[in-house]
């Protein structure tokens, strides 16, 4: 997709959202080839990314709350503060992505590949994790109240000072994970793999 074409869709779906749907058009951005592209910025609300290839895309600060990302490859993308509130992201690949202080509150992540990925600061209160693989990832202070982690890979994750209270930690991988000053305060560790992870001043309930 060349720039000028972006361009358009991009203009169009800002009417759209503006008219509240009734002028211009939603942006269907489904399957394309959007790799390195500049959208710092861009507001993306609602917009169809389903299995767009945004590769290294620069997302910093975007507003893409309840976009459609399923099956997207965000792979080793900027989405450094941005809003993704309500954004399906399920099954999604955001390998290496950097999501620091970014907004996920309620995103639904399920069966994504997070290897790596770094979400420093960031707000997945609510979001759904289930099943993801998040080995590796950075999560230090992130906001994760009341998520559902349920199988989720967090094998060598660094969670310290993450907020995890009420989480559902059930069958989850945590071996070898950074849980430094966590706060797991009425978490549900049912079956979880806790083996060799660092709990050093971790709160329990």
């Amino acid at each position: 997709m060349t720039k000028d074409e972006l361009k358009i869709i991009l203009e169009k779906h800002t009417l759209w959202l503006d008219s509240n749907t009734e002028g211009g058009v939603r942006a269907n951005l489904k399957g394309a080839n959007l790799r390195d592209a500049n959208l710092e910025g861009a507001d993306l609300r609602g917009a169809d990314l389903m299995g767009a290839k945004l590769w290294d895309v620069n997302f910093s600060g975007a507003n893409l709350g309840e976009a459609d990302l399923r099956y997207a490859d965000l792979t080793d993308a900027n989405l450094k503060n941005a809003n993704l509130e309500d954004a399906n992201l399920r099954n999604a690949d955001l390998w290496g992505a950097y999501l620091g202080s970014a907004n996920l509150r309620g995103s639904d992540l399920e069966d994504a590949e997070l290897r790596g990925a770094n979400f420093s600061g960031a707000n997945l209160e609510g979001a759904n994790l289930r099943d993801a693989n998040l080995r590796d990832a950075g999560l230090r202070c992130a906001n994760l109240r009341g998520a559902n982690l349920r199988y989720a890979n967090l094998k060598k994750a660094d969670l310290s000072g993450a907020d995890l209270s009420g989480v559902n930690l059930e069958d989850v991988n945590l071996s070898g994970a950074y849980l430094e000053d966590v706060n797991l305060w009425g978490a549900d560790l049912e079956n979880a793999n806790l083996k060799d992870a660092d709990l050093e001043g971790g709160e329990t309930q």
